[in-house]
Parts: C-alpha cells; structure tokens; sequence
C-alpha cells in the first residue's frame, strides 16, 4: 500500500510528465491512477530502467503503466523504446495516440 505521505503519487500531474502529455490524458479522463499502478512505478528501481514484470485483468489499467514508464524513459533519457502490443489494430491506435 502507498504510505499517506505519497498519495499524491496518484495524481498523474505528480510524475513529473509534460503539460501537453498530462493535457492528453485529462481529455480522456484519466487525471489518476490507481493504488496498485503507482506501486508498479514505485518498486525497486523500475524508474531508472529496471525490469517489472506486473499482471492484471483485462481493462485494469496494465497499459497506463507501461506508457508511463516509456514516456519517462525516453523524455529523461532522449533515447528511443520499443513497445510491443499483440495486434496490428492495436499496435494502430497506439500509434495515433501517443503522437
């Protein structure tokens, strides 16, 4: 569980990401995340690279995960990623939304 004194790690706006990345997600609603999202980021040393392996349902919110830690990555470091989705469709509408 996240300790009182890092709620406010549930705030997206806490992450230090660019105002037009948190601008895109408040447009879809998303302003938040939930308790065991920010305990995904908050382990070990994934922020600085480190591997996580995490599993959740369909529809619980895996992929905000991954795009936070990709979009800190490659704004911090100013290096490329590669994201692997399962579909072509998928792997589309990914494309257009993180343009």
């Amino acid at each position: 569980n996240i300790p009182g004194d890092q709620a406010d790690k549930l705030l997206l706006a806490n992450w230090g990401l660019p105002k037009a990345v948190l601008e895109k997600y408040h447009s879809l609603g998303v302003v938040q995340m939930f308790e065991w999202q920010a305990e995904c980021l908050m382990l070990g040393q994934v922020l600085e690279g480190k591997n996580l392996v995490y599993s959740a349902p369909t529809s619980a919110g895996k992929t905000l995960v991954a795009e936070l830690l990709i979009l800190k990555r490659v704004l911090e470091t100013r290096k490329k990623a590669l994201l692997i989705l399962p579909f072509v469709s998928v792997a589309k509408e990914k494309k257009c939304y993180l343009q």
